[in-house]
């Protein structure tokens, strides 16, 4: 079932409030009083609006266990990152599973996980259905308004909320070009709206405990130091590169042709490769010290639902299917196998176990200013490629539906990058309905 962009945001909205109704009666029967539950001062808990949206974008596709399944992984991964979010930016832990069996650093707990599971069946089956035939009874105008002004509240309340958290509100008299009296009146109003934002998370999370991250560690000598943004970014393109080829030569060896494996229309990048290694990192780089056994399962765990989100993504922004796994056994809507399931956990062990304290060594022996300015360079050459690449996926789509070129972009991919060229550059890709 499609939704208009109109219902997506409303589905959001709901879910958020409804999440919040559930945490604050939990938190009420515990606490014996009323708390806010939610990262923001509006009654909404966010994480099950964007989980809710991600299930319903996802995994709508499935039924029966595997959408039990799909939406527990796809909920426990946001859950997970949004536990270790909040600590970063906050340095403290606003929930904690350590007393549950079976949790993981007590960010995540199998029950809370199963829990997931089952709401995911719910939004899917039931929810979904009568939220937007709720959503039809509203006239549409003032629907449309409605959805606009909650989105103008939101924005507004997280900005605050993440200004307020980031503690730059202690430091409002330190902007410049500011009247020193209207300083002092901004100053003591930060302090004051700090201190309720505080006061009101405090009660909220009352068992939240600091603590100092990883990520606060730093060494301005050595460039890339730690697992930080650069490191992450000369992971991405090291990770697309050595994708590509990988790919490439796995077709060779198998099919006996040398097929191109690129993700974009310049130079041979796998982003589905440089984006696994980036985020593989950044999740399993905390447990680089834990068995291979806990690394394979995690790897295998998150690729698979990883290659199953870019299958479905590319499927619905650009209208084709990269790649087909429905003659292979134990396949999941051709999208993932379970061979391949067992390759992402073998990569991930061989990455994180021996590939990755190598290059990352390589990598901090560049001179501190020359890998800023390369790495800035890298990102805006990827970012430019990225465009370029979706514009002539998506033409190319449009084109297959009959569209015809009323615009210069249209015109320039039409030129560029016709369909033949597509065909060299994406040879396995397939146009869907």
């Amino acid at each position: 079932m499609s939704y208009s962009g109109y219902e997506i945001a409303w589905l959001f909205f709901v879910y958020s409030f409804l999440g919040w109704v559930m945490e604050t009666v939990a938190a009420a029967l515990k606490q014996k009083r009323f708390v806010n539950r939610g990262l923001v001062n509006a009654p909404l808990c966010v994480i099950y609006g964007i989980a809710a949206l991600a299930i319903t974008v996802f995994c709508s596709e499935l039924s029966g266990f595997w959408l039990f399944a799909g939406g527990m992984i796809l909920s426990t991964v946001i859950e997970w990152t949004a536990g270790h979010w909040v600590e970063r930016i906050y340095h403290e832990r606003w929930w904690d599973y350590t007393e549950v069996k079976l949790n993981l650093d007590g960010y995540i707990c199998l029950p809370m996980s199963a829990l997931w599971g089952i709401l995911s069946v719910v939004v899917v089956n039931w929810g979904n259905l009568c939220l937007t035939e709720l959503f039809g009874w509203i006239p549409e105008i003032a629907g449309q308004i409605a959805i606009w002004v909650l989105s103008g509240i939101l924005l507004v309340d997280v900005a605050a909320t993440l200004f307020i958290l980031s503690g730059r509100s202690r430091r409002i008299e330190q902007w410049k070009g500011v009247d020193s009296w209207l300083t002092g009146i901004s100053s003591n109003l930060g302090r004051k709206i700090y201190g309720l934002a505080d006061r009101r998370i405090q009660k909220a999370y009352p068992d939240a405990r600091e603590k100092a991250t990883e990520s606060s560690k730093t060494n301005t000598e050595v460039f890339a130091y730690g697992c930080g943004f650069y490191k992450i970014v000369w992971l991405f393109v090291t990770g697309a590169l050595l994708g590509d080829i990988t790919e490439t030569l796995f077709c060779r060896v198998t099919a006996g042709v040398w097929m191109s494996r690129s993700s974009v229309v310049w130079g041979p990048f796998s982003l589905v490769w440089g984006i696994a290694i980036a985020a593989a990192t950044l999740f399993l780089h905390k447990y680089r010290d834990r068995s291979d056994h806990f690394i394979f399962i995690a790897g295998a765990c998150m690729g698979g639902a990883y290659e199953y989100v870019c299958s479905v993504f590319t499927e619905l922004v650009f209208g084709k299917v990269f790649w087909d796994y429905s003659g292979i056994p134990f396949n999941l809507g051709g999208r993932i196998n379970l061979l391949y399931c067992f390759f992402w956990g073998m990569a991930a062990v061989v990455w994180i176990k021996g590939l990755y304290p190598v290059l990352s060594s390589w990598v901090e022996r560049i001179p501190v200013k020359v890998g800023k300015v390369l790495s800035w360079l890298l990102i805006v050459f990827f970012c430019c490629n990225i465009a370029v690449s979706s514009l002539a996926l998506i033409r190319s789509d449009q084109r297959a539906r009959g569209v015809p070129a009323e615009h210069t972009w249209q015109t320039v991919m039409d030129e560029k990058y016709d369909d033949s060229r597509l065909k060299e550059i994406y040879p396995n890709a397939v146009e869907t309905d």
